[in-house]
């Protein structure tokens, strides 16, 4: 792989520290602020809202003054993230907290372009293995986020998890500074070409395999938020679960999500996109009916595990997928509809796991999810009937 790709990982185990970071603190810290406990999950939601409002932005900016320097600036948005939750924390103020996810959510959406920088720096065939190495970061940062977020997390802190959000701000200090320095612009594949070409949008959009890849990517981000998102507080608040079980769960979840990510990008290429997408969603209902059936320490772990495993099946089939859809000239504007897209799923999903868990429940809160996996093997079904029929012509 090129140095850009290695790079992109570095900064990847860095700079996406801040996802599981607030996933594990977020609604426990939201709890102690929060006015009402209805609220505790809103700064877990609200990081992804900050995702899809930078998202349009981050793209038109890509367009215009080329990925690395937007890459800076979201690290940048995400030390402000930092500094400004460490002084929520110091305050004691639910709202700026709030405002810190949503900061930290902005430079995400940053984050999450890195997997299509990396496939521009590669040979096409290659694409996917790049996408998928990229996310190999991950696996830092599901280990680092929670241990970051544990350092201001002890009973005798007289400001809790300040020193949290202390370490968030150097950790993505550190992601901009190996951007700074490592990623070369001029070692991208994909040549630069006038802004706004390519077809129209809607003709773009018409194409089923374009809403395949998208798909694939939303729907496995937004059932994986959900669920994800309660876990702890179905742990700690209703199963009587203590901090530490949950933070386990969380930290190996998020390797589950990532550590597929050594063969997902060949899997691409040896079974191909669509028995990977339907090994994603066998994956999510063993998660489902396994998590449905108990609530021990086990039965949430390899819940979440397959959790894990059947996002990076379909995230990455998806992510893979979707150039095939358009044209370089088209790339930007794509891409920056399909993470729109993805991130509003994941934001609805995660805003909505607080209020949907306390008002029917866990095991109720599972089956919620069931049907967007059949609104996902519909939408694949037609893609690839229209792409049989096509050859068959």
């Amino acid at each position: 792989m090129p140095l850009n790709v290695w790079v992109l990982v570095a900064a990847q185990a860095l700079a996406m520290c801040t996802a599981p970071f607030i996933v594990f603190i977020g609604s426990i810290q939201g709890l102690l602020l929060a006015p009402a406990p209805e609220l505790a999950t809103l700064p877990v939601g609200l990081v992804v809202v900050g995702t899809v409002l930078a998202i349009k932005p981050a793209t038109w900016l890509m367009e215009r003054i080329g990925r690395k320097q937007v890459m800076l600036l979201g690290a940048v948005s995400g030390v402000f993230a930092g500094l400004l939750g460490a002084y929520a924390s110091w305050q004691s103020h639910f709202t700026l907290m709030c405002l810190a996810a949503v900061l930290g959510g902005a430079g995400l959406a940053v984050v999450h372009q890195y997997r299509f920088a990396a496939m521009e720096s590669v040979e096409q065939g290659m694409a996917g293995s790049a996408a998928a190495r990229v996310l190999l970061g991950g696996l830092v940062a599901a280990w680092l986020g929670p241990e970051v977020a544990g350092l201001g997390s002890g009973q005798s802190e007289s400001y809790p998890f300040l020193y949290s959000w202390v370490g968030l701000a150097v950790v993505q200090a550190l992601a901009f500074v190996i951007l700074a320095l490592g990623y070369r612009a001029k070692a991208e594949r994909v040549p630069e070409t006038v802004v706004g070409g390519g077809r129209p949008l809607r003709e773009i959009l018409a194409n089923p395999l374009v809403w395949t890849a998208i798909s694939g990517a939303a729907i496995g981000y937004a059932v994986m938020s959900f669920i994800m998102t309660a876990t702890p507080l179905s742990m700690t608040e209703m199963a009587g679960h203590d901090l530490d079980d949950a933070k386990r769960v969380i930290q190996l979840h998020i390797m589950a999500m990532y550590l597929p990510s050594l063969i997902s990008g060949w899997l691409t290429r040896v079974v191909g996109i669509p028995l990977m997408m339907a090994a994603g969603l066998l994956a999510y209902l063993a998660c489902i009916l396994l998590a449905a059936s108990g609530i021990s320490f086990h039965h949430y772990l390899w819940a979440l595990l397959l959790l894990g495993v059947g996002w990076n099946f379909l995230f990455v089939g998806g992510t893979t997928l979707l150039p095939q859809g358009y044209r370089q000239s088209e790339r930007f504007r794509v891409q920056g509809v399909n993470d729109m897209m993805v991130f509003t799923a994941q934001a609805t999903a995660a805003l909505s796991a607080g209020a949907v868990l306390a008002s029917v429940g866990w095991a109720s809160l599972l089956l919620v999810a069931v049907p967007l996996l059949v609104l996902h093997s519909v939408l694949m079904s037609v893609w690839l009937l229209r792409s049989r029929r096509a050859t068959t012509n």
